[in-house]
């Protein structure tokens, strides 16, 4: 029996060695503090085991009791030195901390200031009794504490960091247990001893294990988050939106890594996707990788770096394909934009071919007869009839020069061949001349309501394109009287039209600046393209201003134009139309 305890003993001794090589490796490419604890722990516990292999059982002369008090005093520090290990990650209570500080440096010179070690089979005084117990209490408590910290810590975790926490909190329990057998003095030649010894092998084992698993073993844990990422990367394939990508693939992340929250963000900064809560805590860790799509945010629990190494070479891994899969969504989403802008020119081309083919037939057709019937019939026709006839004629020459400044409106937004420059204008002579060229068309009373010496730098050719389809729509389907007022805020300019009519229908405000919408009233009674209101809001957002819609308080229709004067995005540069200026079509 004494034998087999010995070689036990041995093999326990190569263990907590080889344990003691791996925990210095780890400090030695980390540099961090929990591996430091846990170096020293085992490179503490293997010198434990040697000198007590090498150290006769009972020592003679002032060396080997020397070293003896220093073997033991190794024996109380281990536990300590494990129990700052797992608290390392996260901090325990200021007054149980300082209870172990001063129970295990109290031990450690009562080590050193025992009168004498009895030798075995020698009957304990009383004092050295006490100092057993206290050993023994020592080493229960804070293993029994850190074993509990971690199991209950590894809940949480991915399967290999849980499966490797369960394994140190077994271990843990294992050596106290070990050492509780140990203290009741069993002979080295009984079964006892050979349990003890074995209680030993099992607690280096568990250790060997928590701290340096096999790649098989590795696998087998790690087999539930394997199929996660292959699912992951499976689905990834079939997203079509950087939306979806992190639907997909944030919920598999955060699992493979035990993660409390993972989110993307774009290159800008800007967010695609969160899954669970990235918000730094005083216990976590929150990691952020970068990757060409921009960065992937991981927050961890505190024992995620020092367990779960291998996790993230694997969340780098599956973050790489998840840059892949966004630049192919991108790509997706750029197609499937570049689709839906030709179908939507398409379909504008066609409701131009149409509104050509439908508005231009009536004046056209109305001029024709007009001018045919004056030139064949103009002597048969009294004075009143020809006068007549010629101001309907001019009528509808201008109807048709609007259509056809409108249509090339259209044209130029469409080509993004509207150039902005902007010049100084005095604001109300130009509002008075916009009023004087739009007043004969309608014949509505409309009044100026601008400050003489207010100036503005804007395009003029703009303004007057703007506010020249805004006084026209006020005319044709508000009632007088019609108000013009501007005023300049900061760097913008501000100019309103109101009329005093019934205003737009609920219902048809938000189609009221898309291109040919006309409301069922309006259509049927007044004429018209639809087209003013967008090529409006089209040459504000050229300008890069807006044209929006107010229901008066009272009565009426308010429509505000806000452009910005030339100091507010650069004077003397030009700015051409860009797609996204063009309004959206009906």
């Amino acid at each position: 029996m004494r034998q087999a305890v010995d070689f036990v003993g041995i093999v326990n001794l190569v263990l907590f060695a080889a344990i003691a090589v791996v925990c210095v490796r780890q400090w030695s490419k980390e540099r961090a503090t929990t591996a430091l604890w846990a170096a020293l722990a085992f490179v503490n516990l293997a010198v434990v085991v040697l000198v007590g292999h090498l150290l006769p059982d009972e020592p003679q002369g002032l060396v080997e009791k020397a070293v003896q008090r220093v073997d033991l005093a190794f024996l109380v520090l281990f536990p300590y030195l494990l129990y700052r290990f797992a608290v390392a990650f996260e901090d325990a209570k200021r007054p149980l901390a300082r209870f172990v500080d001063a129970l295990s440096c109290s031990l450690v010179v009562a080590t050193f200031v025992l009168p004498h070690v009895p030798a075995s089979g020698e009957s304990w005084p009383w004092w050295f009794a006490a100092y057993v117990t206290a050993f023994v209490v020592h080493w229960s408590v804070l293993l029994l504490i850190v074993a509990m910290r971690l199991w209950r810590a590894g809940r949480a975790e991915a399967t290999v960091a849980r499966r490797r926490m369960q394994m140190l909190a077994i271990a843990a329990t294992a050596i106290t247990a070990a050492l509780v057998l140990a203290a009741a003095g069993p002979n080295q030649d009984s079964p006892d001893a050979l349990a003890i010894a074995l209680l030993g092998t099992l607690s280096a084992v568990a250790f060997m294990l928590g701290f340096a698993p096999p790649n098989d073993l590795r696998l087998l844990w790690r087999r539930p988050e394997q199929e996660r990422m292959q699912l992951a990367i499976g689905e990834l394939m079939s997203a079509t939106s950087e939306e979806d990508v992190a639907a997909r693939v944030l919920e598999p992340m955060a699992r493979m890594v035990g993660a409390r929250g993972v989110a993307l963000e774009s290159a800008d900064g800007s967010r695609i996707g969160e899954y669970g809560s990235v918000e730094q805590a005083t216990t976590g860790d929150v990691r952020r990788l970068e990757f060409p799509f921009g960065t992937l945010v991981v927050s961890t629990s505190a024992f995620a770096p020092f367990f779960g190494t291998e996790e993230r070479k694997l969340l780098t891994a599956l973050g790489s394909l998840t840059s892949l899969a966004l630049d192919r969504a991108r790509l997706f989403s750029q197609e499937r934009a570049a689709r839906a802008a030709l179908e939507r020119v398409d379909d504008l081309k066609s409701q131009f071919v149409a509104l050509a083919a439908h508005e231009l037939r009536s004046p056209v057709g109305a001029i024709y007869g007009l001018s045919e019937t004056l030139a064949q019939r103009k002597n048969e026709l009294s004075r009143d009839q020809v006068a007549e006839l010629e101001l309907t004629l001019t009528q509808q020459i201008r109807r048709l020069r609007a259509l056809v400044e409108q249509l090339l409106d259209l044209s130029r937004l469409d080509a993004e061949a509207v150039v902005i420059k902007p010049q100084r204008v005095r604001v109300r002579e130009r509002l008075e001349e916009i009023v004087l060229a739009a007043t004969p068309l309608e014949s509505v009373p409309i009044r100026i309501d601008v400050e003489s010496n207010l100036e503005a730098e804007v395009d003029i050719h703009a303004l007057d394109r703007i506010v020249t389809n805004l006084i026209v729509n006020a005319c044709r389907y508000g009632a007088p009287p019609v108000m013009v007022s501007a005023a300049q805020v900061g760097e913008l300019l501000r100019v309103t039209v109101q009329d005093h009519g019934p205003g737009v229908p609920a219902e048809f405000v938000p189609l009221l600046f898309d291109r040919f919408a006309r409301s069922t009233a309006s259509a049927s009674s007044v004429p018209g393209t639809g087209l003013g209101l967008a090529i409006a809001r089209s040459y504000a957002r050229a300008h890069s201003g807006e044209v929006s819609y107010h229901t008066a308080d009272s009565s009426g229709a308010i429509f505000e134009l806000t452009l910005p004067t030339a100091a507010a995005w650069g004077a003397g540069r030009d700015r051409r139309v860009t797609g996204s200026s063009r309004p959206a079509p009906a």
